[in-house]
């Protein structure tokens, strides 16, 4: 079997000329392929670490994994698909309401471990079917629904864990972001997130030396408050510079594995997303992978989780560096996932990451949180979703409101669906009820895209999660038919 490891040297080795691309295939000079791998880990590392910090695993070993999983993802689509494989921002909401729930972080990864399993066998389905089951089952009214179920329902979670630590931190924190994300250009743009923590941690230190300890509160005595420094770098000094990270088994629980089920549903069509964005930069076509995509993130993200590690997903951040270089060689995300390996394998740069204090991932996760809710939103506008349609309207409103509101439906006193997994039951199922049991004339039918709008993942900026607006459609299919006979994507009747 072809596992694209073989790379032919693009011209002379350096920069392709306007107009010009280099390959999967291809490769500039080691040397500069070193430095385009530096740059994909940079794109990467913002995000690769802050969501394992905010779902309270370990750093260390979602970077070490990320880069297990590039060279996974990699080996899987033969080499076809140059893309990084980061952390994934989907399971964050899931994981929260696990934890409330009781669950600690074996519950967790055990419920990641089966959600990858899941999202691989949808990745065998469409293989062996077509990438058209993707807008068949999961249309983008009901895609932005879910993707707005999962950023939403992580609003409390920034008032209530993080922000009410620094307020002033967070806000200021904050302000960066935004003010980045809008004003910076080219690759600064794109990491944000990794600026925005070295901002706060900034802020952090001088308001320690100006002000001294603060009054937080305690977390171990709800309603208590307790002084202590923002920036507290004992650990770090503790750590050891070599050693492996802090593995541990998964554990599995019916009603944990339900609340992240949902989060495949954004993978699917993030990585779908994903492989459009990167056929359309390449210019070659990539239909007949898009299953092994899929397969590829799933068995990376059971991998991870089987050890302890964060899911993961297909970054954005570093498709904008391929469409900034021009240069789309899988050599230089073997070097990246290389250089995260050895990240890995640094506990003190683990230790670093886990004194983050907890005003500054309030500053971020306010930002970062909406922005992934919002991206629902940006499906629906995208695709021209019609809410005047009762079909789309009644189970996208009734499926939203329970699930943001917390809405619970018990079976016995330790089996209860709520939040995300039963809001996008009620959704998913009663979009395709009444799509079956309404009349011809109302029955959604797909209008595609926007013109001039995104055909591929649109970037938000910094998060490593742009979960694209689905499959965009219209391409011939591996058996080489149109995936819905020439209907696009869901949209107004």
């Amino acid at each position: 079997m072809r596992l694209g490891l073989g790379w032919k040297l693009y011209g002379d080795g350096t920069a392709p000329p306007p107009g010009q691309v280099v390959k999967p295939e291809e490769r500039l000079s080691w040397g500069r392929t070193a430095g385009l791998g530096a740059q994909h880990v940079v794109a990467m590392f913002g995000a690769t670490f802050v969501f394992p910090v905010v779902m309270g695993l370990d750093p260390n070993l979602a970077i070490m994994m990320s880069g297990l999983a590039t060279i996974l993802f990699l080996l899987v689509v033969q080499g076809r698909i140059p893309s990084y494989l980061g952390t994934s921002a989907a399971f964050v909401g899931s994981v929260f309401a696990i934890r409330e729930a009781g669950g600690d972080s074996a519950t967790v990864t055990g419920a990641i471990l089966v959600a990858g399993l899941v999202l691989a066998a949808s990745g065998v389905l469409i293989h062996l079917v077509g990438a058209r089951i993707i807008v068949a089952t999961l249309p983008p009214a009901v895609t932005g629904a879910v993707v707005m179920l999962i950023g939403f329902n992580l609003a409390p979670v920034v008032a209530t864990a993080y922000w009410p630590f620094d307020q002033w931190t967070g806000l200021l924190t904050m302000a960066f972001v935004v003010l980045a994300t809008v004003l910076l250009r080219g690759f600064l743009g794109r990491i944000t997130v990794l600026l925005g923590l070295v901002f706060g941690f900034a802020v952090s230190w001088l308001l320690d030396l100006a002000f001294g300890a603060t009054m937080v509160p305690d977390q171990a005595n709800e309603g208590q408050f307790v002084s202590a420094m923002r920036v507290d770098l004992s650990a770090v000094a503790d750590a050891p510079w070599i050693g492996l990270p802090a593995f541990h088994a998964p554990e599995f629980h019916t009603s944990a594995i339900l609340v992240a089920l949902p989060a495949v549903i954004a993978l699917i069509a993030e990585n779908a997303g994903h492989v459009k964005a990167v056929e359309e930069m390449t210019g070659e076509r990539l239909d007949p992978y898009m299953g092994r995509a899929i397969i590829a993130d799933g068995l990376a993200t059971a991998a991870s989780g089987s050890v302890g590690g964060s899911p993961t997903t297909t970054y954005a951040e570093n498709i904008g560096v391929m469409a900034a270089t021009r240069v789309y060689s899988t050599a230089a995300y073997y070097i990246a996932a290389l250089v995260a390996i050895l990240f890995g394998l640094c506990p003190k740069f683990g230790a670093l990451v886990a004194a983050t204090p907890e005003g500054v991932l309030g500053g971020l996760t306010v930002v970062l949180y909406g922005m992934i809710g919002l991206l629902g939103a940006k499906i629906w506008v995208e695709n021209r979703v019609d809410f005047a349609n009762p079909v789309v309207l009644v189970p996208l409103a009734a499926g939203l409101v329970a699930g943001i509101g917390g809405v619970k439906l018990a079976f016995t006193e330790t089996f209860v669906i709520e939040g995300i997994a039963l809001g996008t039951i009620i959704t998913l199922v009663g979009y395709h009820t009444l799509h079956w049991l309404a009349p011809a004339d109302m029955r959604p039918r797909p209008l595609g895209p926007r013109p001039g709008g995104d055909e591929g993942a649109g970037l938000l900026v910094g998060t490593g999660d742009d979960t694209a607006a689905g499959y965009p459609g219209g391409e011939a299919d591996e058996q080489g038919a149109d995936p819905d006979d020439g209907e696009r994507r869901e949209g107004t009747a």
